[in-house]
Parts: structure tokens; sequence; C-alpha cells
């Protein structure tokens, strides 16, 4: 149902352009700049200019900057503009980091919520944001209460690497869609959690527009910006779960994991250390001493 509304409101939003609009846009990277492109508004996206440039900026290009702000790949472009891009092998590559980070939870999302099939139901309540330092992205979820004493196995951890390992296979897109407010509370109107997201956020606009995205079937609710395709993703695990104490009366579990992009190599014995300390749980508190030492760092170099 999310990903048909989802569609549907893409498809009328596409019907608001009946005619094409040009615009131009500059190219100011490293190889070729001044290079300009003439594209088409609200169609052309920023890897439409990759694709004018050569292959391997498609292929190794992670997000966009235009005119000076983070890009999807695949989001519009909506204005002339000035545009450049980021990859995994950049001097500085925190904010291609952040975004890989931000879409492997989004892929571990899609396979807990499919991972159960209709037998028992899976609440899908937020991914929250999480340095790449702390060592786990996550999802927190709430499964049906009949498995409150469930214990996760080994098993079943491998069942769900393997499920995410055939989404990353599909080569999937993250597509991006600014929607009003309205239509994102049709599109979770069964999630009492991505309610409450899709309220904060519209409240967060000056608009009331919320960000979503998909791949695939899955659509969610989510910071942004994205990877370009799931095939981006390369070792790829699902590694823990954890129960979270709270103050809801059902029981969240947060479910973690540790992934490297494709064209990132590690030997077996580090990728072994990566994955035992993935296994630990990511809280509040460790995000915050991630924090405090990013600081340090910076200060220290300075």
């Amino acid at each position: 149902m999310r990903n048909e509304l989802f569609a549907k409101e893409k498809e009328r939003q596409l019907s608001l352009c009946p005619r094409i609009e040009k615009i131009e846009v500059k190219y100011v990277g490293k190889s070729h700049p001044g290079t300009i492109f003439i594209m088409n508004k609200g169609l052309s996206t920023p890897y439409t200019c990759a694709m004018h440039l050569s292959e391997w900026h498609c292929k190794k290009s992670v997000l966009a900057i235009v005119d000076g702000k983070l890009w999807d790949m695949y989001r519009p472009l909506t204005q002339s503009c000035e545009i450049q891009f980021l990859t995994f092998k950049d001097e500085d590559p925190e904010e291609v980091n952040k975004a890989y980070w931000r879409s492997c939870a989004m892929i571990l999302g899609c396979v807990l919520e499919w991972a159960f099939k209709d037998e028992y139901l899976v609440t899908l309540v937020r991914a929250p944001e999480v340095p790449v330092l702390s060592g786990a992205f996550c999802y927190d979820v709430i499964l049906d209460n009949r498995l409150n004493d469930w214990k996760t196995t080994e098993g079943n951890l491998r069942s769900f690497t393997k499920e995410a390992h055939k989404l990353i296979h599909k080569d999937l897109p993250f597509e991006i869609l600014d929607v009003d407010v309205k239509v994102a509370l049709e599109i979770f109107q069964h999630n009492p959690f991505k309610l409450d997201m899709v309220k904060q956020k519209a409240s967060q606009n000056s608009e009331g527009m919320v960000q979503l995205h998909r791949f695939g079937n899955f659509v969610d609710i989510s910071e942004g910006p994205h990877i370009p395709r799931t095939s981006f993703c390369g070792q790829y695990e699902v590694t823990a779960a954890h129960n979270l104490e709270s103050s809801q009366s059902e029981l969240i579990r947060r479910v973690q994991g540790l992934s490297l992009p494709v064209e990132l190599k590690l030997h077996h014995a580090v990728w072994h250390r990566l994955l035992e300390r993935s296994q630990k749980l990511v809280s509040e508190v460790q995000r915050e001493e991630v924090k405090v030492e990013n600081e340090s760092s910076k200060t220290e170099s300075v």
C-alpha cells in the first residue's frame, strides 16, 4: 500500500510539469571543470549529469553537491545550478559515510519488516542516526507480542543477512520524494511511530513537506541523503539484536549490522574484529561519546 501511494504521488507530481523546461548545470569538479550541461528541470538528476561525464562518475559518485547542498544522485534538479560529486575515496568522506550507514539501516528495516512473513506483525519504529564510529548501524522494531520471549539465534541473523544480500544484488535505486504532510500521513497510517515522525518532520519544514525514500517496494522516512543504489553495498552482515529499556508498553528491539562499500576491502581478521564490535549495543551514551571524541579530535588537529 505504501509503495502504491508513493508511486501515485510521484506520478501526480510529474504530471504537474506539462512542458519540459531547460536549465543549465555547471560542473565544478576536479576533472572537466566548467563543463555545462543543458538538462531538464524537475526530471534530470545528478546521475543524469554523471552519465554525460564518464562511466567512472556513474559508478563512483555516491552523493552530489548542488549549489553547496548535499543531494541524492536520483533527486531531480529544480533550477540552474553548480554541481560536483562525492565518492568513498575522497579526502573527507564523512557525509558519504553517513549516507552509506543510513542506507544500510534502511535495507535492514526492509528485511525485518518482511522476515516474519504474514505470520507475525512487525512494526518499524525508527532507524537512529548513528555515527559510523559507533561500530554498527541499526533499526528499532517492535515484534508481535507472541515473540516477546523469542531469542535471536545465529541462524536468524544469517537468515536476515541472506535476505539483505538479495536486495543488494537486485541493484535497486534509492528514490526520493518530497510530499505534503497529508500524503505522508496516508502512506504511514498504520504505523503510529511513523505518524509521529511525519508530524515532527512537517513541523520542521516551513512548507509542511516530508521527505520520503524508496527502494524496490519499501518506503520509509529518513533524514537523507542516501547512496544511489543497493549494489553500492559490499560486505553486509546483520550481527545482533538487543532488547531496549523503554517507556513504551511494547518491547522494542534494536537490530544491528555492519557493512562495507563494495569498492572497499578489508583483511578478514580486521573484518572479524569489527564484527565483534558491532555486536555490542549501540546506545545514546555511546553516540554522545563518539560526538565528544570527534570534537576533541578536531580541537587537537587545530
